[in-house]
């Protein structure tokens, strides 16, 4: 009796000591990486998604946000999680179009005036088949999240009129469309990494840049910028993406927890940086920050050809429904 009674207390202890262990062996953790700077809506949300994940799969996923570019630039992460090097992204429209060329659709000079507008076309049925091609490159969609209307700033001069851009250096991130825009403008596009903006501002490498209030603000990049100009250019979305080869390896029951942690934070980014927007322009007027309007309609004659030449491109039938969507809003 002793003896067996013996067995179990050590069994039992022995089960209770791998107890932890087995745990651990089921814990799944998962990388999510973006370029925005902590305390920007898309660092936040990202935060919010890691914490909703948790407790969605009681503890059984654990995502480890890395902010500020440290798993690379934005067209790097794209790569990454087509091999599936990394799991998750808040990513760009533009490094995403490289992969999937219909992101660009949503960049069309001066299509949205809000990103409200966007959304009503992003949650329907043109955002689904958006996520059906994103999947056959091996990018799952969880949310569109914004990255907001973008607006312009430099060290040279007020920009007013279009031929206020004529000659400028100006940053671009990597897509084309935006690309295409400043070469209508009469600027001349260079592309910088996001993290290496900062400086090359400072020290002149280029004159100006483009951004939403929220970025320029997070960045501080009205420390080396006078002039903003409110020109409301162009519309980017954040898509959150997860690899199709981390996604294949998940159980139901973890992709809806994600799916849902990801409605829930996708809400949170909108709003975050619909306050952002909403505040920030007076905070960066307080900072010194010289800020113009422009004639809108001037900038759009300019730039009326960057959107002839997407639609006769080989996305042409996407972009046509998009632009036609939007502008029967």
């Amino acid at each position: 009796m002793k003896r067996s009674t013996f067995s179990r207390v050590l069994l039992a202890a022995a089960a209770a000591a791998l107890l932890p262990l087995a745990a651990q062996a089921q814990a799944t953790r998962l990388t999510l990486g973006h370029g925005a700077a902590p305390g920007n809506p898309r660092h936040e949300a990202s935060l919010r998604f890691a914490e909703l994940v948790k407790a969605k799969t009681a503890g059984r996923i654990e995502v480890q946000v890395a902010p500020s570019a440290q798993l690379g630039d934005d067209a790097a992460m794209v790569t990454a999680l087509r091999t599936g090097a990394l799991d998750l992204s808040a990513n760009s429209q533009g490094a995403v179009a490289t992969t999937v060329p219909e992101y660009a659709a949503y960049g069309m000079p001066f299509l949205f005036s809000t990103p409200a507008q966007a959304f009503k076309l992003l949650d329907g049925a043109l955002g689904k088949e958006l996520a059906d091609k994103s999947a056959d490159k091996g990018l799952v969609v969880l949310g569109y999240w914004d990255n907001g209307i973008r607006h312009m700033t430099n060290g040279k001069r007020p920009i007013a009129k279009v031929e206020d851009l004529k000659g400028l250096k100006m940053r671009t991130p990597p897509d084309a469309v935006l690309v295409d825009i400043m070469q209508a403008l009469g600027a001349e596009a260079q592309q910088i990494k996001f993290a290496e903006l900062y400086v090359a501002l400072q020290q002149g490498v280029v004159d100006g840049q483009e951004n939403p209030l929220m970025n320029i603000h997070a960045s501080k990049l009205y420390e080396v910028q006078k002039h903003l100009a409110l020109t409301s250019h162009m519309f980017q979305m954040t898509p959150l993406l997860v690899s199709k080869r981390t996604w294949d390896r998940l159980a139901e029951a973890d992709r809806q927890a994600l799916r849902a942690a990801a409605d829930e934070a996708t809400a949170l980014q909108r709003r975050l940086s619909q306050e952002a927007d909403d505040k920030l322009l007076a905070d960066l007027k307080a900072k010194g920050v010289q800020v113009t309007t422009i004639d809108k309609s001037a900038f759009a004659r300019a730039t009326a050809r960057v959107e002839d030449k997407w639609v006769a491109g080989p996305t042409g039938p996407y972009v046509k429904k998009v632009i036609a969507a939007a502008r029967s809003h």
